[in-house]
């Protein structure tokens, strides 16, 4: 049986891979929203989400697309979040509930709260969900099942706002947590920024090999070189604002992989095998830990 819209009027700012994604999952399931509005800061990217038609309306500014909305979403690089904040705000009705996707909560919290006007529900939430791939192309409706959704309220968080977009992404088909902003970003840090850290370092070693060397990789590369460049493909903008915006959590996760990486350095070095097989039966742990919660 079909369930009521959970808002009248969605508006969603950006529309990559999670703005897209959550658009079609409206336009298949219609339980989201009863109309969703979307704009884009690229007129290519407007033009192109008309094309595509996951959109029930889409509109040239941000002003303009909140206008009347009951959800507003911000599906942007973290970075540009104080911009966008700053250009809607005047614009932005009391009771309307503002939402975003980012993979950053503090900095969120930071940027938004003192821009935020009276009677607007700010409920910062993180969809664990994505691809490498970028743009109005790459969404589709069933990115976040079974995926977890994180949701960072703070003290000042409307109970009845908070509960309306964790049954948002219980119907995007997301499995919702809580918890605090810093405690998300130090999470976040080591299973998503360190990872996405070191797959940029990786390919930009191989990068600064000599051509013949850097030929050879490519062409024999493995399983293990090609997931690192899978990740390595993500968007510039969103994984640049990341890092500049969980600057302590990331570089706290990344001082404890040094030194773990340097302890496994020398244990190779020195012929260390019970060393190196406890490091390779603990990836094996948390492998089967993954598998075990399907989240491999």
């Amino acid at each position: 049986m079909a369930v009521e819209p959970l808002f009248q009027r969605l508006c969603l700012i950006g529309a990559g891979l999670i703005g897209g994604s959550i658009a079609r999952r409206n336009q298949e399931t219609r339980a989201l929203a009863g109309e969703v509005v979307v704009t884009a800061r690229s007129p290519a990217t407007r033009a192109r989400v008309r094309e595509l038609g996951f959109a029930d309306r889409v509109v040239d500014s941000a002003a303009e697309a909140v206008q009347g909305a009951d959800a507003v979403i911000l599906c942007v690089p973290v970075g540009a979040y104080a911009s966008v904040m700053r250009e809607i705000a005047p614009h932005l009705a009391p009771g309307t509930i503002l939402s975003d996707v980012g993979s950053t909560k503090g900095s969120v919290v930071r940027d938004l709260t003192p821009l935020l006007p009276p009677g607007v529900h700010l409920v910062p939430a993180h969809p664990m969900a994505g691809t490498e791939y970028s743009g109005p192309d790459a969404g589709f409706a069933t990115l976040f099942d079974g995926r977890y959704c994180i949701i960072t309220p703070t003290e000042a968080t409307d109970p009845d706002a908070l509960e309306k977009v964790r049954e948002f992404w219980r119907r995007c088909g997301s499995t919702v947590e809580a918890m605090d902003p810093l405690t998300h970003d130090k999470v976040v840090a080591i299973v998503s920024h360190l990872p996405h850290l070191i797959a940029f370092t990786i390919c930009g070693t191989a990068d600064d090999l000599s051509e013949e060397t850097r030929e050879s990789v490519l062409k024999f590369a493995a399983s293990g070189f090609r997931d690192f460049t899978r990740i390595a493909a993500s968007d510039v903008a969103m994984w640049r604002d990341v890092f500049l915006n969980n600057r302590e959590a990331v570089l706290e996760m990344l001082a404890r992989f040094t030194e773990d990486a340097h302890a496994f350095g020398r244990a190779i070095r020195w012929g260390q095998e019970e060393f190196i097989v406890d490091r390779i039966q603990r990836g094996r742990k948390i492998r089967s830990g993954l598998i075990e919660r399907k989240q491999a």
